[in-house]
């Protein structure tokens, strides 16, 4: 199986470099990471619990880093096994690439094998369930390394417990409310 993409963050190359090698950001956002240990600043163990179609697994592994050139890239390079369910093994490329003096976009191409179970899931399943958890350790990393600002968040928060009621509703409440109300009303006057 192989995977290239891009995603922009929105933090400094620099801030992104030291996220990629900080165990507990990469624990907080790889899906399903139950424990990753770092043995040393290129060495690291993980424990991953998974399911891939019907297929369920915990898969414990090693994952190696090569290649270092910081603060623009390196070669991940790991295997793993989920007994039954079967082994995964491989490595991506990572590259950080500067958009300003606040962003980064951060490239990775993968290149991985599978067995077991695994692999008799077909090529599309797998691909597809690759691409979904690659989407959820980014939007998850992302949020660790450039988390929204506090002050925007609190001030949304404190507008929206401000607001009536009936403007609380959302696009759906509002959809439905209005008919809701209207059947509440003909009950009262019957």
């Amino acid at each position: 199986m192989k995977m290239s993409e891009s995603q922009r963050i929105e933090a400094p190359r620099q801030k992104v470099w030291e996220a990629l090698n900080d165990a507990e950001v990469l624990k907080a956002s790889i899906p399903g990471c139950e424990e990753l240990t770092k043995h040393s600043d290129t060495e690291m163990e993980a424990k991953v619990k998974l399911k891939v179609g019907p297929v369920k697994a915990t898969f414990g592994g090693k994952v190696t880093l090569e290649d270092l050139n910081p603060p623009e890239s390196y070669r991940i390079v790991g295997e793993g096994s989920g007994g039954v369910a079967g082994f995964a093994k491989g490595g991506a490329t990572v590259r950080l690439e500067e958009d300003g003096p606040d962003a980064t976009i951060l490239h990775y191409d993968v290149d991985a094998q599978i067995g077991g179970k695994l692999a008799q899931l077909g090529a599309r399943l797998i691909d597809s369930t690759a691409k979904r958890l690659a989407g959820e350790f980014f939007k998850t990393f992302g949020e660790q390394v450039a988390p929204t600002q506090p002050q925007e968040e609190e001030a949304a928060a404190s507008e929206s417990a401000d607001a009536p009621a009936e403007e609380k509703k959302g696009w759906l409440g509002g959809l439905f409310g209005g008919k809701k109300d209207e059947k509440a009303d003909e009950t009262a006057a019957s």
